[in-house]
């Protein structure tokens, strides 16, 4: 597989990680009910499919994914880069709250490195930069954890550049998560060029846009989620967008055929076409999913295909926007 240096460190990843947020079960942005042997059986298959990062969180089921991660561990030879996050910690109750106060970082590390049976965390990441007020504040700590030796590199996630340029005065984060695919490009406007002047590494989240460019989404499949998938609270499946993507993806669709791959494969591809882009951040559910999708690490699309996808894109874009304007 195709790897690329992440910033300023000596990790190298490979350009498609795995992704755990969907196998973490149910919490406020979980996917549905999840299978256990399923969610291990998918990181396993991803390890021996050759990638060799994983993205996991506190947040995702409320520690069960960074859990499911240390049993699959368990069940194998390879030793992954492992990457997970802070931020979102919940109490009794499972109830979950944004806090980077210090004392709640630093008792989220020490539970991170328990769940996950490790001794050190290499990259660590704050997860929402909520409450903005306390974003220095958390980012001292994280320091200290990894001076500590508890950690071994410190990003973040979900930030825009003054927030980044805030915590870049005591020290630069070595990478940002953001959101990136074909249908939320927001990154394409400052965020890609500022982490490329500042040698900050980049790992795009959701390249599939929670399955909807996979080319397996319909009405009947949308219908058919659980009742506690986030998913059927988010814009993006809702009318007139959804059937305005569907159409898009059929397109899409003919793209990737043509060159012997799948639609999932060609959203993760061209992600991956942006030099700035370290690696894609790829879930997965079961073990066939992320088979399918890690061939995406060694597909270079063409300068063709990248204009007709770029056509098609512009297409959608106007579309959407007037079939929004006319619902008003």
């Amino acid at each position: 597989m195709q790897k690329r240096k992440l910033g300023k460190t000596d990790l190298v990843l490979t350009t498609v990680g795995l992704g755990t947020w969907a196998i973490g079960g149910p919490w406020e942005f979980g996917w549905g009910p999840q299978d256990d042997d399923e969610a291990v059986g998918a990181i396993i298959a991803a390890l021996d499919s050759g990638i060799n990062w994983i993205d996991t969180a506190p947040a995702y089921g409320l520690g069960h994914s960074e859990e499911l991660v240390a049993k699959a561990l368990k069940q194998t030879d390879h030793k992954p880069i492992i990457a997970t996050k802070c931020g979102i910690p919940w109490n009794e109750k499972k109830e979950q709250a944004a806090c980077l106060k210090k004392e709640s970082i630093r008792t989220e590390c020490h539970n991170s490195l328990k769940r996950l049976d490790l001794e050190v965390i290499d990259l660590y990441q704050i997860h929402w930069p909520t409450p903005d007020q306390d974003v220095e504040e958390a980012w001292e700590e994280m320091l200290k954890l990894r001076d500590e030796g508890k950690v071994r590199y410190l990003g973040v996630s979900n930030f825009n550049i003054e927030q980044l340029e805030r915590i870049g005065k005591t020290e630069p984060a070595v990478s940002l998560q953001p959101p990136y695919s074909m249908l939320h490009r927001e990154v394409e406007n400052e965020l890609l060029d500022y982490c490329a002047q500042n040698e900050m590494g980049v790992l795009a989240y959701s390249p599939m846009q929670r399955g909807l460019l996979t080319g397996k989404f319909s009405p009947q499949r949308l219908a058919s989620l659980a009742p506690d998938d986030h998913r059927k609270r988010h814009p993006d499946f809702q009318e007139p967008r959804f059937g305005a993507t569907l159409k898009l993806v059929e397109q899409l669709k003919k793209i990737a055929e043509h060159s012997g791959k799948t639609c999932a494969q060609l959203a993760i591809s061209w992600v991956l076409r942006r030099d700035e882009v370290t690696a894609a951040i790829v879930g997965a559910r079961k073990p066939s999913q992320i088979i399918e999708t890690a061939p995406a690490s060694d597909w270079n699309l063409s300068d063709e295909d990248i204009q007709e996808i770029e056509k098609l894109l512009a297409e959608y874009v106007t579309k959407t926007k007037s079939n929004i304007k006319n619902q008003k």
